[in-house]
């Protein structure tokens, strides 16, 4: 089974859907509790979402791999996200739902973690790379745009309900402002959906690791309340109606991000 799969725009955006992977090699997955075995905490339909980006030249890097298996999102340092709040490891241990996701004593080593993040994470994330660099070479510079979807409520993680577009920008460093700005800007004349930037999701790993606007890369996260396109509940339903206004506004803001160009004296 492929790690990834991989469609090549000539755009100077890359779409990346790192947590949508439903597949769990057998040696892992007999390890896994039964209620871990519904991998509840995909980022459903989410690859169905940013199917129409290869279409606009955009590139689209989507993980075939469950974040069971390993979470491409997160530090491979171990370093918490978020301080002080509940987070979840590299080789997740609990649901979202606080659920054990192995059976008693099957949990991952130390040595099995590092082992998995050199079959999985590493080799991702160099494929990942290569494509940025590859895009930045094209254009001088490269936005990823890295696209997610939670229920909307997790109390293991925030009270109450989230807003239906969490917009992250590592609280404005990991892109321009003018990127900051022009994405806000979308998701604020949207009148269908509510939104926050830079609230309870600043982005993960991947955005803050990679959006480096000195060095002419911005790196978003938009993590999407599931309730804003589907069923929440199993089997997690694709709601076609609900997905297509949602998916006009994602069209709306690739189209955005594909289009900006650094103004002079702006960061590149």
């Amino acid at each position: 089974m492929l790690l990834w799969t991989l469609q090549r725009g000539d755009a100077p955006l890359l779409l990346n859907v790192p947590h949508a992977g439903r597949y769990v090699p057998d040696a892992i997955a007999m390890r896994l509790t039964p209620q871990a075995r519904n991998l509840a905490d995909t980022d459903w339909h989410v690859e169905k979402l940013a199917a129409v980006a290869p279409s606009m030249g955009i590139t689209l890097l989507v993980a075939t791999h469950s974040r069971y298996v390993v979470d491409l999102n997160r530090d491979p340092s171990g370093q918490a996200l978020y301080a002080g709040a509940d987070n979840t490891e590299l080789c997740p241990l609990a649901t979202f739902a606080r659920e054990p996701i192995y059976l008693e004593g099957e949990s991952p080593s130390p040595t099995e973690t590092q082992a998995r993040k050199a079959v999985y994470f590493d080799t991702y994330h160099a494929q990942m790379r290569d494509e940025i660099d590859r895009v930045r070479a094209m254009h001088g510079h490269a936005i990823v745009l890295d696209l997610h979807s939670i229920r909307s409520e997790v109390p293991r993680f925030f009270s109450g309900r989230l807003p239906d577009l969490n917009l992250g920008t590592s609280a404005g460093q990991s892109c321009a402002p003018e990127v900051r700005e022009l994405a806000t800007g979308l998701l604020h004349s949207a009148a269908d959906f509510s939104h926050v930037v830079d609230g309870r999701f600043k982005g993960g790993y991947i955005t803050r690791n990679y959006g480096k606007p000195a060095q002419r890369i911005h790196a978003l996260q938009l993590e999407t309340a599931q309730s804003a396109y589907m069923d929440e509940n199993p089997p997690f339903r694709w709601d076609a109606a609900r997905a297509s206004r949602f998916a006009a506004l994602l069209e709306r803001l690739l189209v955005a991000l594909m289009e900006w160009r650094p103004s002079s004296g702006a960061r590149a």
